[in-house]
């Protein structure tokens, strides 16, 4: 009974000091955030905007985002906040979604701008040749857990 309660014991705390280092390194590794004068001026010339809340179907308590999104000719700028986790990254998609559901069913038709590496706002470029015509949101999805960040309509 007691090498039960010491292999059940030590198995539990394993699997907790793995969990919470998979939600801690990213914190730990992130790069300083861009500076919040530098990303209200990029974003001043924006075409599009989108609102992120963390009240979307797909967002919980550790899986949120929130803030603006501006869309400029050349980059996609976040004034707010992301809840950290790892191997985040950011989607046109072509129609609204709100959880993993709606993107997996639309991730083939979704293009990935970038790796979100920052959770106080950030600056991705939009590759040449994109169209954000051709899309209607912003998505955030961890690609490592399959996991629905957040999403917001800029057209």
């Amino acid at each position: 009974m007691r090498l039960l309660f010491f292999i059940v014991s030590h198995a539990v705390m394993l699997g907790l000091g793995f969990a919470l280092g998979v939600y801690v390194l990213p914190i730990l590794t992130a790069p300083d955030s861009p500076d919040a004068a530098m990303l209200e001026e990029k974003a001043r010339g924006a075409a599009y905007q989108a609102t992120l809340t963390r009240d979307l179907k797909g967002s919980d308590f550790l899986h949120w985002g929130e803030g603006t999104i501006s869309l400029t000719e050349t980059e996609i700028v976040h004034e707010g906040a992301l809840a950290p986790g790892p191997d985040y990254k950011l989607y046109l998609v072509p129609e609204f979604v709100e959880d993993e559901a709606g993107f997996e069913r639309v991730k083939a038709q979704a293009l990935r701008i970038g790796d979100v590496r920052t959770f106080s706002g950030f600056v991705l470029e939009i590759p040449d040749g994109v169209d954000l015509t051709q899309y209607t949101t912003v998505l955030i999805w961890c690609e490592a857990f399959g996991e629905f960040i957040t999403a917001g309509t800029y057209r």
